[in-house]
């Protein structure tokens, strides 16, 4: 009984982070990545990497019980291969939303053909390192990623590295979310063909 006052709060949320995350247009891959060519951290990756996948609003929020979603495309030789869909559930001590986007390279052909497997899912044990010094955080079980909450031309860079052959960079878009949770990012792709 004591879940059914939670069940409206939890769906709230989740409608809220869908409705964050649902509309993508075409201009905003192309806006996202040119924000991420602008870290001089971001931008050597964008000649190295293999391919990346490009989520240019992904939504979050909970209270208890939260969620994320977003649409993206992936890449590969500088075309579009096809779309992932991104979707994570966590259970643990979290409060409120946030919108961000999210770049995940591939460094060699082996790590992206393993993303566009079908269902894909970062391991809790790859940790975070922040764009920018001044914000550095641990994002949870999101893979050896990077988050920039003002841009990423705001201070001195941090080093960022592939983890089982990917990295991956977040950037705030707005939103307050204090998380301390489980779960992971699950991906499904669609080939373009």
């Amino acid at each position: 009984m004591k879940a059914k006052p939670c069940l409206p709060v939890v769906l709230i949320v989740m409608m809220v982070v869908l409705g964050l995350s649902m509309s993508v247009k075409a201009d905003e891959f192309t806006d996202t990545i040119e924000i991420y060519k602008k870290s001089q951290v971001v931008a050597p990756f964008f000649t190295s990497a293999y391919g990346y996948a490009v989520f240019p609003t992904i939504g979050k929020g909970g209270f208890v019980v939260g969620g994320a979603f977003g649409k993206g495309h992936v890449y590969q030789g500088g075309k579009v291969t096809g779309e992932a869909s991104l979707i994570k559930v966590s259970v643990g001590f979290q409060a409120g939303g946030q919108a961000f986007s999210e770049m995940i390279f591939f460094e060699d052909k082996r790590a992206y053909e393993e993303f566009i497997s079908g269902e894909f899912e970062f391991d809790a044990a790859a940790s975070a390192v922040a764009i920018t010094a001044g914000v550095q955080a641990k994002a949870g079980s999101e893979g050896a990623s990077a988050s920039a909450t003002a841009g990423p031309a705001t201070g001195k860079q941090a080093k960022a590295d592939y983890y089982k052959g990917m990295v991956v960079f977040t950037h705030a878009k707005g939103g307050l979310m204090y998380e301390a949770s489980v779960g992971g990012q699950k991906f499904s792709f669609k080939s373009k063909e």
